[in-house]
């Protein structure tokens, strides 16, 4: 997946039109917890709380432009990328129905029927809500929007574009990104070649959601179960093939946090910078802890990618009971 340099700032004007860059941060009791200098992609700071957003704004503009018949769109979820698809849809006058797994995010949920889609709860885990979507698809004839698409991945390369713009002068040796589905990851492997720079790449899942870790090091894509009950935004059980193709090229390593140690990171993100992370938000700390003793002396960044946690959630992990 390439895309020419216009097609990339194309993409920063249509983010743009409905909100401003987010903004990357030093936080002090952060970089003397981990020994070295962090610096923090807010992607919690976006309109929604994560950076899914720019992908749905991205791929809506593209789709009104190309399949302009298009008047009603359906997608699975676990939560942000549903947000995105209504945060989008509205704002072109079409419609939306998002299929969620049961025991979804309570507060994911309620957001996504405030921008008004029609949630449809089935399946008991994303692949399941995703083939359900497909059905639904087919039944009403209605244009099905995949949760990995060129399209969605132009939209997600606009955050890594500003992070690495914003460190040009002293750029950043390497950076962690979560992996659910894969946007986020190969999004900032084609910033990064837009903006020039060296900063390596790793990639962090959930060690109860290995999809992607086991494709990354068979070079095939594999299933395997999700079990995670934090990190519902790394809940994949299969790798997409065309994401797993580029973090295979692109990507230094994909590693993987317990839910034990995403809990520790969105207990210490909210301590040091009194930020919420969601499960997936607080992966890249998490991994950058995990692996702190590689990079004394080096600058590393985080992708805070979302901070839509449900708030008995996060009570729970501010007790330490996860």
């Amino acid at each position: 997946m390439q895309f020419s340099r216009e097609a990339i700032q194309s993409a920063l004007r249509t983010v743009y039109s409905a909100m401003p860059p987010t903004p990357q941060y030093q936080w002090p009791l952060l970089q003397q917890a981990l020994g070295f200098e962090l610096w923090v992609k807010h992607e919690n700071h976006t309109p929604l709380g994560a950076f899914k957003v720019r992908g749905g704004l991205t791929y809506v503009d593209w789709l009104r432009r190309t399949h302009p018949d298009v008047r009603q769109l359906v997608s699975a979820t676990r939560g942000n990328h549903g947000q995105s698809i209504g945060f989008a849809t509205r704002q072109h006058g079409l419609k939306a129905t998002i299929v969620v797994p049961h025991g979804n995010s309570v507060e994911k949920n309620a957001a996504m029927r405030a921008l008004g889609v029609e949630l449809v709860e089935y399946g008991e885990d994303f692949q399941a809500s995703a083939e359900y979507a497909a059905v639904l698809a087919e039944q009403g004839k209605l244009h099905r929007v995949p949760s990995y698409h060129p399209e969605l991945v132009r939209g997600v390369t606009t955050a890594y574009v500003e992070l690495f713009e914003a460190l040009r002068d002293t750029p950043l040796d390497v950076l962690y990104v979560p992996i659910g589905q894969g946007s986020g990851v190969t999004g900032a492997s084609i910033a990064r070649s837009y903006c020039g720079v060296k900063t390596r790449l790793i990639g962090v899942v959930s060690t109860l959601a290995l999809a992607y870790q086991k494709s990354f090091q068979s070079g095939v894509p594999i299933d395997s179960p999700v079990t995670t009950a934090i990190a519902d935004g790394m809940a994949c059980r299969s790798a997409v093939p065309e994401a797993l193709e580029l973090i295979r090229r692109e990507v230094d390593d994909v590693i993987a946090v317990s839910d034990e140690e995403v809990a520790s990171a969105m207990r210490l993100i909210y301590t040091s910078t009194h930020n919420v992370a969601e499960g997936a938000g607080a992966a890249a700390l998490a991994g950058a802890t995990q692996q702190r003793d590689r990079w004394a002396g080096k600058r590393v960044g985080i992708v805070l990618s979302g901070g839509n946690v449900d708030a008995a959630v996060f009570a729970r992990v501010l007790r330490n009971e996860i």
